[in-house]
């Protein structure tokens, strides 16, 4: 029987030249998967037809933009999902989604092996090979660009000789990856640290710095989940595509950055986000009124944690998954409405509701009303800080 190959298929130059390079190298039999994260671009059925004519022997397309939105962008905005405080893990989200129909495909096809486009530099090589590890161990992976040094150049002479139906225009000077949660640049001249980004770095949003009336937006949750828009009820989806609608209007969600790769060294990553920045923002004042003081402690440091398994690639680890259940349960309170502006590159919050708030104005008021007892204050400050005072008189004796 024909070895066969599950091929993560873009439909652009590299993964339609991987098709007839895979089948040559390997002599097996290739089957493409297009997997639609929110990216934009060609119509899938477009991309299914390329991949036929390009040498696949099947080919799978998926409108993935729900599940996406619903089992991988939803955790990660009720964990507050920032790597190294910043990124909202827009790249690292749209894989291990990738990799759960990969391995579907190669179960329904038979195929022995998965294939995906990356190179030996980055992050997104772990995230998929990883990913297909944990949920099909015995799957084996192959890298063309990689393993096989397939470089653009043999790409565009491959491409040319075959006579693929594929333009191969200039490339563009930077490397673009997207979906509806953000859009990542990078290379070209952004690989200089000291380079500030151009306008033309940016599609998802507007320049700050124009002149334009601010936009107030409510965004409503239920247990952590936004479920309406100023009042109108939306789906995840819905939410982050009318937010970075709204929010990438007004500039808000770009980032510029030199962030630490997993495989060992500093990168300079170019992105915007609005629909996420602005959705996290939300997402975390809200708690801030709902989620009680030592649980929202700790929350902080599993978010971090939380943020750090996805970027590495560990999305299906048992780490993860027993992390989700606690920022499930800590998500149980996190009902209300935010009130935003979003204006000048920024998403603002200015009011706060919720039915499950632990704010006590009348704990909290110093104005008449104020129900606090302040005669408890001293006896609280006196053991609270006992030890210290303690430690004080031997230290500074």
């Amino acid at each position: 029987m024909t070895e066969r190959v599950v091929l993560a298929y873009s439909g652009g130059l590299d993964t339609s030249v991987a098709i007839g390079w895979i089948a040559e190298e390997t002599g097996a039999e290739v089957i493409a998967v297009a997997v639609d994260v929110g990216q934009g671009g060609e119509d899938l059925d477009v991309i299914r037809k390329r991949a036929l004519a390009c040498g696949a022997v099947e080919a799978e397309v998926s409108d993935a933009r729900d599940e996406f939105a619903e089992e991988y962008c939803l955790p990660a905005i009720k964990a507050n999902a920032l790597y190294m405080d910043r990124y909202p893990l827009v790249s690292a989200l749209s894989r291990p989604t990738i990799v759960k129909h990969l391995v579907a495909a190669a179960k329904k096809h038979g195929a022995s092996t998965v294939a995906h486009g990356c190179t030996g530099k980055g992050n997104d090589q772990v995230r998929f090979e990883a990913g297909i590890a944990s949920l099909a161990p015995d799957l084996k992976c192959i890298a063309p660009v990689r393993d096989y040094a397939m470089t653009r150049d043999k790409a565009i002479a491959f491409c040319e000789e075959k006579q693929l139906p594929i333009a191969t225009t200039k490339k563009s000077p930077y490397s673009i990856d997207q979906n509806v949660f953000g859009r990542a640049v990078e290379t070209g001249f952004l690989e200089d640290i000291w380079n500030g980004p151009i306008e033309d770095v940016y599609e998802y949003t507007s320049n700050p710095a124009e002149a334009r009336e601010a936009d107030e937006v409510i965004i409503s949750f239920e247990a952590g989940v936004p479920v309406a828009v100023d009042g109108r009820p939306v789906t995840v989806l819905q939410a982050i595509q009318q937010l970075n609608e709204r929010a990438g209007a007004q500039g808000v969600g770009r980032i510029d950055m030199v962030e630490d790769r997993l495989v060992g060294i500093k990168s300079r990553e170019v992105y915007e986000a609005p629909g996420a920045i602005a959705l996290i923002t939300a997402h975390q004042e809200l708690e801030n009124v709902t989620v009680e003081r030592e649980l929202a402690r700790y929350k902080r440091q599993v978010e971090q944690r939380w943020g750090e398994l996805v970027y590495d690639g560990l999305w299906f680890s048992p780490l993860k998954r027993a992390l989700d259940g606690f920022v499930d349960e800590a998500s149980r309170h996190v009902t209300g409405d935010i009130r935003m502006t979003l204006h000048g590159g920024r998403a603002v919050v200015t009011g706060r509701r919720s039915e499950q708030s632990l704010y006590d104005f009348h704990l909290a008021t110093y104005d008449t009303g104020d129900t606090f007892d302040q005669s408890k204050a001293q006896g609280f400050i006196d053991i609270f800080g006992l030890s210290s005072k303690i430690a004080a008189k031997r230290d500074l004796a």
